[in-house]
């Protein structure tokens, strides 16, 4: 009797002083694989994110739709072009129009020109553009205010009131239907432009990394080189993007300056197709501007992150 009381007084304290035993529920969430857990609810849409959704996608469609027709167009007949009736879908359609594009020697004389005149702006743009960008973030110098102020006045003056003064400017110096002139133009009204983009990216990298490699041994422009210049990719392909965009769409300056046959920037060949005492070539119009287009979208689908990136950072992340 008193070893039965003894035995279970000692079971009595032993479980008293066992540790507690975690709840059930508790222990068998805690050990439920992920995917028996309950799913997270999805996040509804409010009604005004959804029209707001829907405006997108209208102005999409509405920007889309001219691009849409202009190459369905290029792939039509002349019947098709001129039939009341659009036809949405080119069935049945032809390549004539690219065809005899592609064997005009214009095309090819226009389409080399462009492409020189793009490249000098382009590369003179970057080089002007890079080191004003730099001098003007990194140095404080007398009157520095006041060229800040002129970048951005500039940029304000409208291209069609210098018009005479560039032409005469251009006739004095022999330069008129060059590439040439016509690249001094376009980077007279481009650099400002670079400069000031290029600055903000300038600004946004941190002098102290220039410092510790010049007392790593490096000079400033060694400094600049290593450090600062491969830090403005995404400012470099953004700035470059806006001026081959410039220089390559550009009309009005290459109209004045340009009467030469032989020397046509592409806008200006394409016009030869509007007609003025005969029917406009609609087909050759439209295969025309395609193939304008094609060379700034494969260059947009090859910098496309780099151009996102340099139109949203500004700054060394």
């Amino acid at each position: 009797m008193t070893a039965t009381i003894a035995r279970t007084a000692s079971d009595a304290d032993d479980a008293a002083t066992a540790p507690a035993a975690p709840p059930a529920s508790s222990a068998s969430a805690a050990g439920a694989p992920p995917a028996a857990r309950a799913p997270r609810a999805r996040r509804r849409r409010s009604p005004g994110r959804i029209a707001l959704d829907l405006v997108a996608i209208a102005f999409g469609l509405v920007w889309l739709f001219p691009v849409y027709w202009m190459v369905d167009a290029a792939f039509l007949t002349s019947e098709q072009l001129s039939s009341p009736t659009p036809t949405w879908i080119p069935v049945g359609g032809t390549v004539e129009h690219f065809a005899r594009i592609l064997g005009d020697v214009r095309f090819w004389s226009a389409l080399r020109m462009s492409t020189l005149i793009a490249l000098v702006v382009v590369a003179g743009s970057l080089a002007f553009g890079v080191v004003a960008a730099f001098a003007l973030s990194r140095f404080r110098f007398r009157g520095r205010t006041s060229m800040i102020v002129a970048v951005l006045v500039i940029q304000m003056i409208p291209a069609e009131a210098l018009f005479i003064s560039q032409y005469r400017m251009l006739d004095g110096w022999g330069l008129l239907n060059s590439v040439v002139g016509l690249s001094l133009l376009y980077l007279a009204a481009n650099v400002p432009f670079t400069i000031w983009v290029l600055k903000g990216f300038v600004d946004g990298i941190p002098v102290e990394l220039e410092e510790a490699a010049m007392l790593d041994g490096c000079s400033r422009v060694g400094a600049f080189r290593r450090v600062t210049l491969p830090l403005l990719g995404s400012g470099l392909v953004a700035s470059s993007i806006f001026s081959f965009l410039a220089a390559w769409n550009e009309y009005t300056l290459a109209l004045v300056t340009l009467s030469a046959d032989d020397s046509r920037t592409l806008p200006l060949w394409l016009q030869g197709f509007r007609g003025q005492m005969q029917e406009t070539d609609w087909g050759g119009i439209m295969a025309g501007s395609t193939l304008m287009a094609l060379p700034v979208v494969i260059l947009f689908l090859i910098v496309q992150k780099r151009m996102a990136t340099g139109l949203t950072a500004g700054a060394v992340k």
